[in-house]
């Protein structure tokens, strides 16, 4: 088995990469698990972000280190929370906070298109010139209530476009075969094995 660190402390990425890699062999380790410092998201970009995130866990710990990068895209708001979705609310924010914010956001419009959008960086060492950069979307719309108990963010006001269900009335399986991260990790395994 080959490990990576994963360049986060949420622990719902941390499940859904792990699960989706497994079949390689490789195990995902949390940077917690190497006490690697946060480092600060400056960054104006999913992949600025996710860049900045892969160096700093492989340099503090030698191992390949993958992040992800992702968050919400909405129409009407002009692209936010965007690059913000895990602190909309604020510095701290819950994941409900951000939630009512987004749904205050949005009252009274009546484009509700959004997408998720997910960037992976893969660094094999922490001065590799050339990371491995994936990047998905994944299609939708907002709610304008909560519906849904699984997963985590913001996926129980995003109707994934098809189904009329959302995000958070998905199994963990049916969200890793459509969802950003599920593709944005397909597309990674394809260059790994390529």
């Amino acid at each position: 088995m080959t490990t990576w660190v994963l360049a986060t402390g949420n622990k719902g990425k941390v499940a859904e990469l792990s699960a989706l890699l497994s079949d390689l062999h490789i195990t995902i380790k949390p940077q917690s698990d190497f006490d690697v410092s946060d480092v600060a998201e400056t960054g104006t970009t999913f992949v600025e972000n996710a860049i900045i995130k892969a160096r700093h866990a492989s340099a503090q710990t030698g191992l390949p280190a993958i992040a992800d990068d992702s968050g919400l895209i909405v129409d009407a708001l002009d692209g936010a929370p965007g690059v913000y979705s895990a602190r909309y609310a604020g510095p701290g924010a819950s994941d409900g906070d951000n939630i009512d914010k987004l749904l205050q956001d949005m009252q009274g419009q009546t484009k509700r298109s959004a997408r998720f959008c997910c960037v992976l960086v893969l660094m094999r060492h922490k001065d590799d010139p050339l990371p491995l950069i994936c990047q998905a979307t994944w299609e939708g719309e907002i709610t304008e209530q909560r519906s849904g108990f699984e997963g985590f963010g913001y996926d129980p006001v995003f109707k994934v476009e098809g189904l009329d269900k959302t995000s958070a009335e998905l199994s963990k399986a049916e969200k890793n075969a459509i969802s950003h991260r599920g593709q944005a990790l397909q597309l990674l395994l394809a260059q790994l094995q390529g």
